[in-house]
C-alpha cells in the first residue's frame, strides 16, 4: 500500500500549536483593549470586548441565516436531471 500523504493538520501537535497561538493572540488583543484609546461614536463601543462580542454575534447570525436560507432555496437532488429522465409512457405504448 502506498504511503498516505500527510497534511499539515493531520498531526495533533500542529492542531494544538494552532489553537494555543490563537488563544495567545486573542488574549493579547484583549489586553490591548485596556491600553489603546479608541475613538468611539457610541457609548457601547467603549465596553470591554465589544468588538469581539459583536463579531461573534455577527458570524453566528450569518451561519444561522444561511441555514434558514438553505431551507427556502433547497431543491431536490434530481432537480436539474428531471428533463433528462425518460418518459414514463414509453415508445411502444398505444393509447386506446
Amino acid at each position: 500500500m502506498a504511503d498516505k500523504k500527510q497534511y499539515l493538520f493531520d498531526k495533533p501537535r500542529n492542531v494544538k500549536v494552532l489553537l494555543y497561538s490563537l488563544y495567545i493572540t486573542s488574549g493579547f488583543l484583549l489586553l490591548l483593549d485596556f491600553i489603546i484609546h479608541r475613538h468611539i461614536n457610541h457609548h457601547w463601543e467603549g465596553l470591554l470586548g465589544f468588538y469581539s462580542i459583536y463579531g461573534f454575534l455577527g458570524c453566528t447570525a450569518i451561519v444561522l441565516g444561511s441555514k434558514l436560507l438553505r431551507i427556502m432555496v433547497q431543491r431536490d437532488e434530481d432537480y436539474y436531471d428531471r428533463d433528462a429522465l425518460p418518459d414514463t409512457k414509453g415508445e411502444d405504448h398505444v393509447d386506446e
